[in-house]
Order: structure tokens, then C-alpha cells, then sequence
């Protein structure tokens, strides 16, 4: 029978034995802002995340060329698309800063690219880890992009077919891959979450490590992923759900988060290892309860 094995990521594991790892998803959150982004990081480390995640594009590549000149309101006024795109985007300077305040502060970081020049940019902070975004599963060039940095991959699964998700696994090495179930929907509604495909990834993919990436606006989802198995989890996290931005509304403030990776953490515990056994804190109760001496081994 196989096993699922073990991704490395810096200096811890995910997999079967480990303990959950849990990734505060800022996106673009952050609105463009460091100070803000610094308070996400700092507010993930009070939570006790494992990691944090930013988003990285080229807005040239990612935005379709008649949506450039198309004017938006903004909470800096109003501006073309294409400005807008560029405002929210963190650049060298940004990312040096947030590589060394996370290297500092002992929490893990890492992007998802959304193009392949993304990828050239983001290897200059050697992150140790990509994410690959349910918007970009069917972008192979991205993904052979990807692939060939040798990083480890954390790949989410929303809107995408069996098909789609086992050809873009079929791509990549599966060894160093893992493998997110999501629905992207945001907020996403708890009939649409499907967390029961934790357990089907666990059974199509067993060399793959499995986990969930969610989009609801509760709690207790993202604690019954872990239930059913889930290594690894991911949320958006904000300061404020009615911040600007379109993924506030499906994210989690930081008090939210702490709640959230202590009820997993709690969970972990509460789960065991499967294996029925009479524990030593139970043995006054049988002296108390059971009827006779040999009712206690039948």
C-alpha cells in the first residue's frame, strides 16, 4: 500500500506525522500598503501560522489589454484598471523588506506567481515554496516554469475538472507537490465546499500530500478539513473584512485566526491514532461502573 509522504518546507515537514501547517493567505490584502502587509505578518505570527503568502503579477501579462484603459473608482481615486493593478502590487524594494521582516520574525513566506515572468522575479528572494492558484492549474507554461525552479509546489484545485487537476499533477513532480482542494467562490457557500474531496485526493493521489484551501466566511470548515485529513491549510487573513479589496469579505481577522489554529491545534490532539485501547485515565470508571471484575475484559 502506498504512503503519503513528506514535503519539506524550510525548516519544517507537511505530511502524515506532522503537524498541520497552516498558511495565512495575504494576497493582495495588503492594498498596496508595507505597513499594512507588516501588520498581517505580525498578526499570522500571534495567530501561530506557519506561513504567509503574497500574490505576485505582471500586470502587462495578467490583465487582458482591453480592460487597461477601463476607469474604477479606488480608495485613491479614480484610475484606469491597468493603474490600479500596478498600485496594489509590491515591487523589489517591498519584497526585500518583507523577506527580511519574515526572516527575522521566524515565519515562512512565499507567492503565488501569476505569470512566468512573476516567477523570474520572485526567485531573487529564493521563497521556499510556490503556490499555483486555481486560476492558473490549466497555464502550462506556468507550471513547466514552475517546475523547473525545483521548489515545492502547493497547487489549490477550485474551479478546475478531475481532468484539468490530473493533467496539471501529470506536469509536475508529485513528490514535491501538494495538492489543495478549494472552491473559488468568495465567500463561497458551505454546500459548495465539498471537503469530502480531501478524502478523494487521498485516495486518487497517494503519493500526493493533501490539504484545503478555503474560502468560507466561518471557522469550523476549514477545523472539519483537518478531520478529514487535510496536512495543510490555507486562509485569507485581513485586519478588517470591510477593508476595500474583493478578497476582505472571505477572509479572517486575526483574532478569527488565532481561534482558528487553536482549534486545529486542538483537533490534531483530539484525533489520535485510530487504534481502540482502554486508557489508564478510564480505569476508575470501570472500577466504578462495571458490574464485576470480569465484565472489565469482556
Amino acid at each position: 500500500m502506498k504512503v503519503h509522504h513528506k514535503v519539506r518546507l524550510g525548516n519544517k515537514y507537511i505530511g502524515n506525522g506532522e503537524p498541520v501547517y497552516i498558511i495565512g493567505e495575504i494576497g493582495i490584502n495588503h492594498n498596496g500598503s508595507l505597513d499594512i502587509a507588516k501588520k498581517l505578518i505580525d498578526g499570522a505570527i500571534f495567530a501561530g501560522c506557519d506561513a504567509v503568502k503574497f500574490q505576485k503579477r505582471t500586470p502587462e501579462l495578467c490583465v487582458p489589454k482591453d480592460q487597461w484603459d477601463i476607469e474604477r473608482d479606488t480608495p485613491w481615486g479614480r484610475m484606469t484598471y491597468i493603474e490600479y493593478r500596478h498600485k496594489v502590487e509590491f515591487e523589489k524594494k517591498e519584497y526585500q523588506i518583507i523577506s527580511d521582516y519574515c526572516n527575522e520574525k521566524g515565519i515562512h513566506w512565499f507567492a503565488s506567481p501569476w505569470d512566468e515572468l512573476a516567477v523570474d522575479f520572485l526567485e531573487k528572494f529564493d521563497p521556499i515554496a510556490y503556490k499555483i492558484s486555481s486560476a492558473s492549474i490549466t497555464d502550462t507554461g506556468l507550471l513547466d516554469k514552475v517546475h523547473k525552479t525545483g521548489r515545492p509546489i502547493i497547487m489549490s484545485t477550485g474551479m478546475s475538472t478531475m481532468d484539468q487537476i490530473r493533467n496539471a499533477v501529470s506536469l509536475l513532480d508529485e513528490h514535491r507537490l501538494m495538492l489543495a482542494q478549494a472552491t473559488s467562490t468568495y465567500p463561497c457557500k458551505l454546500e459548495e465546499l465539498n471537503l469530502k474531496v480531501v478524502q478523494n485526493f487521498k485516495k486518487e493521489f497517494p503519493n500526493i500530500t493533501i490539504g484545503y484551501s478555503g474560502h468560507e466566511t466561518g471557522l469550523a470548515p476549514t477545523v472539519a478539513a483537518v478531520a478529514l485529513g487535510a496536512k495543510f491549510v490555507e486562509r485569507h487573513i485581513t485586519l478588517d473584512r470591510s477593508m476595500w479589496g474583493t478578497d476582505q469579505a472571505s477572509s479572517v481577522e486575526i483574532m478569527g485566526l488565532h481561534k482558528l489554529v487553536r482549534d486545529i491545534r486542538d483537533i490534531e490532539k483530539a484525533l489520535g491514532d485510530g487504534i481502540k485501547k482502554v486508557y489508564q485515565s478510564e480505569m476508575n470508571s470501570i472500577k466504578k461502573l462495571r458490574r464485576s471484575k470480569e465484565s472489565i475484559l469482556a
